[in-house]
């Protein structure tokens, strides 16, 4: 009657599948009705350039808020959304450092820190409020936490008038950021492989190409592991190794796919469309929610200030230089088709996470997916209202299906401090925070 090791993985050669959360990791001997908790999940998704306010932000507040175009898409998930609005990064401005908006825009976002004018070696920032949670959870989690991104940048050198590395949003301490990888196979062969790292691009090539499925090597594992499930943890375990599978699939395709946009170089295993490449790195993300490899990640789905084009939605253009639209009503119907393409990508996670369920709810009920930036009005740099909405209930103690509109100015740290509290990491400070946000956790 022993219950199953939430720890449990499926090992092959090469390979290691951690699992989701099954009926059988239940104290075999629990009172009934209390089945052990799925842990809370924390993630944090940032929207580069900003918005245009007037198709983000809605105008009522309370339960029956109205969702603007850009947003449109998660209307169908009202009752797990929190709209926060009025939220600020004051340590964004300037503050007598000139130029630098977009630097600054994504140095801060997770930790409230004015950085440090700078375009050498002598970084100076915060530890951010990801990495909070990661050394929390470090422990208990094979991977403290997960950095993706869909545009890459550099480390080194001048961007924005800044250090390029302060183009991360998570940071380990306020002198080393963690840079985020953007090639899904290095996601996945770092959450289920065990390719030899040392080994040249060419080696690690002809690696994967005598190596099986994943799902292949770990069979005699999985086998042994289905003949003690029951029939609907057998379901549950088909399920998420058919998405693992999946992943896979996808993968080699992006990695047979020669097709590149003018201007773009793709390394292996990064799909050509945003659309693709975004939905890929969700995946990977929802695997690793599911399998409790982690429960802290970040995902930029492009650079800040970046040059990143979308000719596959009528944008040819860079993002950045569309962004600065100086009221011209065809460079502003750009930013909000970059916008809605962005948004529609979240959606498209929203509901991958709600059709994934985990003990008594789903794996949105178990989450607090954040989504937004730290730049409003990106034709006035603006870094006072700044798009936020919260995804999941973080196991119940989130109310959603609401529209909250705190006092201009309120700083987004108070939020991050927020977030941190309910998903049981207790924070006393973090940048500029000046305490909790009512009513994120209460009924107004």
């Amino acid at each position: 009657m022993k219950a199953l090791d939430r720890r449990t993985f499926l090992r092959g050669v090469g390979a290691s599948i951690g699992l989701p959360f099954l009926d059988a990791m239940t104290p075999a001997f629990a009172a009934p009705g209390r089945a052990a908790h799925p842990p809370c999940r924390l993630m944090f998704v940032y929207a580069p350039t900003g918005v245009i306010p007037l198709y983000w932000f809605p105008e009522t507040t309370g339960a029956n808020f109205d969702f603007p175009r850009t947003v449109k898409p998660l209307e169908k998930f009202r009752g797990d959304v929190l709209f926060v609005s009025n939220l600020a990064h004051h340590n964004s401005l300037a503050l007598g450092d000139g130029p630098g908006d977009h630097a600054r825009a994504a140095a801060t976002y997770l930790t409230g820190m004015h950085i440090k004018k700078t375009e050498g070696a002598d970084l100076r920032d915060g530890i951010s409020a990801d990495q909070i949670a990661a050394r929390k959870f470090a422990a208990q989690t094979r991977f403290p936490s997960l950095e993706l991104t869909c545009e890459d940048s550099r480390q080194a050198g001048a961007c924005d008038s800044y250090s390029c590395a302060y183009q991360n949003m998570s940071w380990k301490s306020e002198t080393q950021p963690l840079p985020p990888e953007m090639n899904p196979r290095q996601v996945f062969e770092r959450l289920f492989g065990d390719l030899d790292r040392t080994a040249d691009p060419a080696a690690r090539a002809r690696q994967r190409s005598y190596r099986q499925s994943i799902l292949d090597i770990t069979l005699r594992d999985t086998e042994r592991l289905e003949n003690n499930l029951g029939a609907t943890d057998k379901r549950k375990l088909d399920e998420y190794l058919g998405s693992i599978r999946e992943v896979e699939i996808r993968i080699e395709r992006a990695e047979q796919d020669a097709a590149v946009p003018p201007g773009f170089e793709k390394p292996a295993g990064i799909p050509t469309t945003f659309a693709e490449h975004a939905q890929l790195m969700f995946s990977l993300v929802r695997l690793a929610f599911q399998a409790d490899l982690t429960r802290v990640a970040t995902f930029m789905l492009a650079r800040e200030g970046g040059v990143r084009t979308y000719p596959e939605i009528g944008v040819p253009e860079a993002h950045h230089s569309c962004s600065h639209h100086r009221g011209d009503p065809v460079l502003i119907e750009k930013v909000a088709k970059v916008s809605d393409y962005h948004a529609q990508q979240f959606a498209w996670f929203v509901e991958k996470l709600k059709s994934t369920r985990e003990g008594d709810g789903t794996l949105l009920d178990h989450s607090a997916v954040t989504y937004g930036a730290a730049l409003g009005d990106p034709n006035i740099h603006d870094h006072i209202h700044l798009p936020t909405l919260i995804a999941g209930r973080a196991n119940g103690r989130i109310k959603s299906g609401r529209h909250v509109r705190y006092p201009e100015g309120t700083p987004m740290s108070n939020l991050h401090l927020s977030l941190l509290d309910l998903a049981g990491v207790p924070t006393e400070t973090l940048g500029d925070a000046t305490g909790k946000l009512d009513y994120i956790a209460d009924l107004i």
